[in-house]
């Protein structure tokens, strides 16, 4: 009686096992055809990227006031950090002092000319009168020749406050572009943001100094977000530029965004080790980037995070059809986008 209970009890388990396997085996097909690609679309493993933007110092200076954060979005041109220009001021100041002083020997240049020009008339008109009364007999050769040797020295004057002035306009100018180099230096130590972007790192505190070059921030550029993946030759050679791209991360199963392709390598490569598999890792591939139009990033950008990992899809052939599980795309509830360019 026992041993037919036991094996009753052992068929049932062998039934169970049965069904669980079938299901479980029934299931992983179902996944494998719902993620498997019609003929003409490529693959591969990736994760989101960004071109990282470094703000730096030209010169050393000491930090006066840094305006934002780790992971705090930033808008271009907005202000981030504030270095400390005392000493610049007080160039500034000196090299404003100078253009005055160059001014106002152009000015007294200036009153010497005109002055010079009127010596100058009235040293012609005494110059003429005396040369008719020695005509006329009526007066001395002397006279005559004092007023000539009147007029000529004048006339020299005149040439030297001309040369005078000519070198006051070159120091105002010499003058003017030295106020022009400090104000571009204090103006050079207001950081600004060139990108729209978020701070990744803060490499320097308020009263350090930091040299020439010095990172003070460090942002990414959400301005051009991208995936690379790696191709075979095969593939690689069919994907052109602006092709149509998909993106997908592990992080939202089931949403896609819309993309195209922005370069492929020249040259072939051994595949980089986030590239999941060994096998993969030991072929010769070609890079192949994807990159995300800005207006969708820009839609998004809360949620925009770099060093995601997901999978990039690239059309190698324009009449290929995306599959339904690509078409549920990102920031489009009925239409699809053109992705392209």
């Amino acid at each position: 009686m026992s041993e037919t209970i036991s094996k009753k009890s052992l068929l049932k388990i062998v039934l169970v096992v049965a069904v669980l396997g079938a299901g479980f085996f029934g299931y992983r097909y179902w996944k494998s055809m719902q993620s498997s690609l019609p003929d003409g679309i490529a693959s591969g493993n990736g994760r989101i990227e960004a071109k990282l933007v470094d703000s730096a110092a030209k010169e050393s200076l000491r930090v006066k006031e840094i305006l934002v954060d780790e992971g705090d979005l930033v808008e271009p041109g907005q202000v981030l950090v504030r270095l400390d220009t005392v000493t610049l001021d007080a160039q500034m100041a000196e090299a404003e002092a100078k253009v005055a002083s160059a001014r106002e020997r152009v000015a007294i240049a200036d009153a010497g000319i005109a002055r010079s020009r009127s010596q100058i008339k009235l040293a012609r008109i005494e110059v003429e009168r005396n040369r008719k009364l020695v005509e006329e007999r009526a007066g001395s050769q002397r006279e005559y020749d004092f007023s000539r040797t009147r007029l000529e020295t004048t006339m020299a004057e005149l040439k030297e406050e001309e040369a005078r002035l000519q070198s006051a306009k070159q120091e105002v100018i010499a003058a003017q572009d030295a106020v022009l180099v400090i104000k571009t230096r204090i103006d050079d130590a207001t950081l600004k943001s060139p990108v729209r972007g978020r701070v990744l790192y803060r490499l320097a505190e308020v009263g350090e100094v930091v040299a020439p070059g010095g990172k003070v921030l460090t942002l990414v550029d959400l301005g051009d977000i991208y995936m690379e993946i790696f191709l075979p030759s095969e593939q690689a050679t069919k994907a052109k530029i602006g092709a149509e791209a998909r993106i997908t991360v592990d992080s939202a199963p089931g949403r896609a965004a819309a993309g195209y392709v922005s370069f492929v390598s020249p040259e072939a490569q051994f595949t980089p080790k986030q590239v999941e598999t060994k096998s993969e890792r030991e072929k010769l591939m070609f890079r192949v980037k994807l990159k995300v139009p800005e207006e969708l990033v820009i839609s998004h950008i809360q949620q925009v995070k770099t060093g995601i990992r997901g999978v990039g899809y690239v059309k190698l052939d324009e009449s290929a059809v995306w599959p339904a599980w690509l078409q549920n795309l990102a920031g489009s509830a009925d239409k699809k986008p053109d992705a392209r360019p």
